[in-house]
């Protein structure tokens, strides 16, 4: 630690003589300090130099960072650099100039590339390289070094060579001369005999007053030494290239600032970890752009040297559209706040003791309902527990899927009988994916629909041996999975058993990972049986940490909720155990907790509790622990039958926790939060088990080509269950208030809500007909009729440390400096008639719309149109980016067809054809590999996105005396298969893999007013339906049964007859929050209130009965009224 300290402060040195030497104006000195220390990329200087032209320069200070063939990232920089200097001998005509850098300066990526070394030789031939088709639009030569610069900038960001040197560190001005004036202030109050005005003429030695002449010597004073002179007109700091940065930079330099966390941890890896290098495999994974300069992620570049298409300014434009980090993507870590808490906030008291049947080796509670547990077993059983009803809802023994996909050493272990037990479950974040792990080679997938619908969804032949511990992560915005095992290998895979990256470099099995994202940055922590502790970023450039871990053996890594706090808890091979808390700025142990006495054999288990708490299973008890205090708090040994080292697991909320028995089973501890959700759950949870009833199916309507089960909360059959729950089972301690009856939550009053009006400077009254939240949940985009996108921003601070946004601040309405509207051209277009349509880049760096007239690309920074295109007629009425390639974007016209439309090349891939009427609706599937289309004509097509041929066409089952007409919306559920249609007459769900609609609504009783618009939560539980009479509708999901209804006086002005909220949008992070926009032009954002929490829940069966809001008998004739 000292020596990496003494190394950091070396470091500092040089960035102190570096500001001196600018300050001094010793330019060249400057330069060539930064070179030769290759502490800091000077790119105000290198942008200089290669618009200058000085290319001998431009690559005599590159080679102090980085040489041609250190990796993919530079051989590209170094070959774009030459590959301009040898066109513009070309285009000077100096031919003996470019065969000289032919043969002496690009030869070298022949090796790599030969077909394209050919094509470059072959440009000699040419009286004027523009005609080749490639550089037909190389510009003159100033344009065309602007245009390679940006690119070899893109690239210096995204090489790790140069992570953390882009960025010089904020120093006050003169600091070196500040230090030296403070020494010498020390020098001066060591001095025996101090003189008032010392005469200092040297720093070559140690400062000392000479004894004065006379027989008494002057009292000592401490008076500060003369400030050394400091010349005048010194040149700012930013003419080194520092604070004249440009503010908005591209790639990973835009949040380099922001990164504080591991960045010890990561720098350290340089040197050793270059060998330990990651192999990817040639399945493609679209990776994450937002990646930081210290831990960033490279960008992938080309996998060889090309030349860049010289574009006009649009195609340039049409290129950033590729998912990039923008600012307003940067997120930080909220503030870590001191809570209020108690002992009485653990789960300390036994709620449940439940039988799985064999030992349990793994559990982990769903990420959003806070009472199903998975449970993995030492017989390869996995099992859904309901707790609220003490039932196993699934229960799947092990078995092979298919043992073709196998290896050969995996059939002949299942030939032989092995035993093969879980190693480890987990739940996908959204809760949509279970993860199993087992003790040989193998991964299950499970799609997780609801407790009755858990589907294979891919098997994995994952490692050699154990595999000993499985995550999900998300590194580029779309689901994967972590595994490790007894191979010494850490693996990532897509949901579908594709793999992406294989990490190579512990010496030992791994044991566990830990994938996390700090800030921006991806990265897998991962820890090996001999205590080595590694961290990956999700590319090739192999460990960034290489340190141990306490004990030095079995560890695993825990994050707190927030992701601030990083813990791990391991054990020794003598058994000692080690519970630590990390400083991750440091990459060193911040805190050791105290607590444990006996040493036992095997590995000790533990977990968090939201931001508070830790729990470790040891000497059949758990023990707790305040996060910031070393001292256990407490311990509970549940009333006895826990094992030496009990598994354990605290559901989201911390306020129940599963623990393993030597019963071959597992005991709830709650505390009275706890046991109040479970008692409230009782009534409900076993009705979300069961299939929903089918209610008697509606004959086909003449025309239609389906029929669907209609969701009206038809009466269901006889149970015997009393609010879902079986008499003859033991009920839960009821010692506090008992559960009420169930009735649907009805918001009448502005005070059973929360809300905020989101301001609007200009007063606009234009009617709002699209509505969108940012990716990032930081802002709401709204679309008016007029062709004007008005968009409004939550600020981080004290009172919205998250920065999202919430009803608890109003947010801003962003406007640039310049004053500019994101206004569409409309010019010549009857708004009235339009149907204006939006879409938002995955990065939320762009936003493309259209109200009538062509399609305008802005960019939501600065409301600048970077590009138009698709001049009308016909008119675009939908936008949806492709989910995998921002180039590509599918566009409904208003003339029936789709049109593929390839934004970097300008041109129309493919134009589809299966509607008679406007396209309302398009939705892309990625697991089904589809795009669905809906149209005015109520028509939903299936498209295949490998040919854009259609598969099926299915008409919306439409009531009796009802034309097949009208706007139809399509949305896919997070699991990508099911589709929420939405039609004024009716909200239906379709299974997109059977082509068939599965459920369907029809407006009646108290919401009878024909659909707006309607939109899953972001976990697609929930479904928020507005209706034109003001009503908002919040259904079941799964069931299309409604939860609450939220009236217009709850969030409507009085005496505003008419007003009614034209569309919804979903939070993409909270699910009880959503916002809707009104036929005058405003917005507001909506959630339940804080003790509610939440919209209401499912109804019960017998109150389905009952209830005038959910009930009706359904006949042929009320479908056809």
């Amino acid at each position: 630690m000292e020596l990496r300290r003494m190394s950091s402060l070396s470091r500092e040195l040089v960035f102190l003589i570096l500001q001196f030497l600018e300050e001094e104006k010793f330019n060249e000195s400057v330069h060539r300090l930064e070179k030769e220390s290759g502490f800091f990329f000077n790119t105000k200087y290198f942008d200089e130099k290669v618009l200058a032209g000085e290319w001998d320069e431009v690559e005599k200070y590159l080679s102090g960072f980085t040489k041609v063939d250190d990796n993919r990232y530079s051989m590209k920089i170094f070959f774009e650099i030459r590959k301009q200097k040898y066109l513009e001998a070309l285009d000077r005509q100096d031919k003996a100039k470019a065969v000289e850098i032919l043969v002496q300066d690009l030869r070298v990526f022949s090796t790599f590339n030969e077909d394209l070394y050919k094509e470059i030789t072959q440009l000699l031939t040419l009286q004027n390289f523009r005609e080749n088709d490639q550089l037909s639009k190389y510009g003159d030569t100033k344009t065309a070094r602007t245009v390679m610069l940006s690119e070899v900038k893109k690239l210096i960001e995204a090489n790790p060579l140069f992570r953390d040197k882009l960025t010089f560190p904020a120093l006050r001005s003169s600091r070196l001369r500040t230090l030296i004036n403070q020494s010498l202030n020390w020098q001066h109050q060591l001095c025996k005999n101090p003189r008032p005005n010392p005469d200092i003429k040297t720093l070559f030695t140690d400062h000392t007053c000479a004894v004065p002449n006379g027989p008494l010597a002057p009292s000592s004073v401490n008076q500060p030494v003369t400030t050394l002179t400091k010349p005048t007109a010194f040149p700012p700091l930013g003419a080194h290239g520092v604070r004249n940065l440009n503010p908005f930079p591209p790639g990973g330099a835009v949040a380099a600032a922001n990164a504080g966390a591991l960045a010890s941890w990561m720098a350290a890896a340089s040197g050793a970890s270059a060998v330990q290098a990651a192999v990817v495999t040639p399945a493609p994974m679209p990776l994450p752009m937002n990646q930081v300069a210290i831990l960033k992620r490279p960008r992938t570049p080309p996998a060889t040297p090309g030349i860049v298409d010289y574009q006009n300014p649009d195609h340039e434009l049409m290129k950033r559209l590729r998912p990039a980090p923008s600012v307003e993507e940067v997120t930080y870590p909220a503030p870590r706040q001191q809570a209020l808490w108690s002992p009485e906030d653990l789960p300390l008291k036994v709620a449940l003791a439940l039988h799985q049947g064999s030992t349990v080796t793994s559990m982990e509670f769903h990420p959003m309902q806070n009472t199903l547990l998975l449970v993995g077993s030492a017989t390869g059983e996995i099992t859904l527990w309901e707790l609220a009803v003490r039932e196993k809802v699934v229960s799947r023994p092990f078995k092979v899927w298919d043992m073709t996909n196998c290896t050969n050493q995996f059939q002949a272990l299942i030939a032989k009988e092995t035993p093969i037990s879980v190693t480890r479950v987990a739940w996908s974040p959204d809760g949509n994916f279970i993860g199993v792990a087992y003790s040989k080679h193998l991964v299950h997938l499970y799609a997780f629909s609801g407790p009755n619908d858990l589907r294979q969804h891919a098997e994995i032949d994952a490692h050699m041996g154990a595999v000993n511990d499985l995550a999900f992560a998300i590194p580029n915005r779309q689901l994967g999975v972590v595994t490790c095992g007894d191979d010494k290998l850490i693996k990532v895979w897509d949901v579908q058993g594709r793999k992406h990256f294989t990490f190579e470099g512990h010496e030992t099995p791994v044991y566990s990972i830990c994938p996390h994202h700090k800030e921006n940055i991806q990265f897998i922590f991962s820890t090996a049986i001999d205590g080595k502790i590694k961290a990956w970023l999700y590319d090739n450039m192999g460990s960034r940490v290489d340190y141990d871990a306490p004990g030095k053996w079995c560890t695993t890594m825990l994050y707190s909720a927030d992701g601030s706090r990083l813990f791990s808890c391991g054990t020794s091979k003598d058994g000692d155990f080690f519970l630590v808390e990390w400083n991750e700025s440091e990459g060193s142990i911040k805190r050791t907790y105290l607590g444990f006495h006996k040493k036992l054999a095997g590995v000790v288990q533990f977990d968090t509790s939201k931001n508070h708490f830790l729990a470790v299973g040891e000497d059949g008890q758990i023990k707790f622990w305040d996060m910031d205090n070393i001292n256990v708090l407490t311990s509970t040994d549940a009333e006895g039958g826990l094992p030496a080292l009990p598994r354990l697991r605290f559901n989201r909320e911390g306020n129940l926790l599963a623990v393993s028995t030597v019963e071959n089973g597992f005991k709830i501890l709650a505390n009275t939060a706890g046991f109040r959700s479970l008692r409230a759950m009782e009534a409900s949870a076993f009705e979300t088990m069961r299939n929903p009833v089918d209610s008697s199916l509606a004959k086909a309507v003449p025309g239609a080509s389906v029929s669907c089960k209609i969701e009206r909360g038809s009466p269901v059959r006889p149970s015997p269950m009393l609010n879902g729950v079986d008499p003859s089972k033991p009920r839960i301690d009821d010692s506090t208030d008992k559960p009420r009856p169930w009735q649907l939550a009805e918001i009448m009053d502005p005070a059973q809500c929360r809300q905020a009006t989101l301001p609007d400077t200009a007063g606009s009254s234009t009617k709002v007909v699209r509505l969108l939240y940012t990716n990032s949940g930081a802002g709401i985009l709204a679309l008016g009729l007029n062709g004007i996108q008005r968009l409004w921003k939550w600020v981080r601070n004290e009172q919205n440390p998250s920065g999202k946004a919430t009803t608890a601040v109003v947010p801003q309405q962003w406007q640039p400096n310049s004053g500019l509207l994101m206004a569409n051209d409309v010019s010549g277009v009857n708004l009235e008639e339009s149907n204006p349509c939006i879409a938002l880049s995955k990065n939320d760096s762009y936003v493309m719309s259209a109200a009538g007239g062509k399609v305008s690309l802005f960019n939501m920074m600065t409301f600048k149109v970077m590009t138009t295109f698709m001049q009308p007629p016909p008119a675009s009425t939908f936008l949806a980016f492709h989910p995998q390639d921002n180039n590509i974007i599918a566009i409904g016209m208003e003339d029936s067809t789709i049109h593929i439309y390839n934004v970097r090349v300008d041109e129309v891939k493919s134009k589809l054809k299966g509607h008679q009427k406007r396209i309302t609706g398009l939705a892309f599937s990625t697991t089904l590999n589809i795009l669905v289309s809906s149209g005015a004509d109520a028509q939903i097509c299936f498209w295949s996105i490998d040919t854009w041929e259609k598969r099926k066409s299915v008409a919306i089952q439409m009531p009796a005396g009802k034309a097949a007409n009208g706007d139809t919306r399509v949305q896919f559920h997070v699991d990508q298969i099911r589709i929420l249609a939405v039609h004024e007459t009716q909200l239906a769900i379709f299974d997109a893999s059977k082509m068939e609609c599965i459920r369907q609504w029809i407006p009646q009783d108290s919401l009878s007013a024909p659909i707006s618009s309607a939109v899953y939560a972001c976990n697609s539980q929930l479904i928020y339906t507005t209706f034109r009479d003001g009503n908002i509708g919040v259904f079941d999901a799964d069931t299309l049964r409604l939860r609450c209804r939220i009236s217009p006086s709850a969030y409507l002005p009085q005496g505003n007859q008419g007003l009614s909220p034209l569309v919804v949008a979903a939070h993409p992070q909270e699910p009880n929050q959503f916002a809707v926009g009104l036929n005058d032009g405003s917005v507001k954002v909506i959630e339940p209130t804080e003790a509610e929490g939440k919209w209401g829940m499912v109804p019960p069966s017998e109150a389905i009965k009952t209830s005038p809001s959910t009930t009706n008998n359904q006949t042929q004739e009320q479908l056809q009224r």
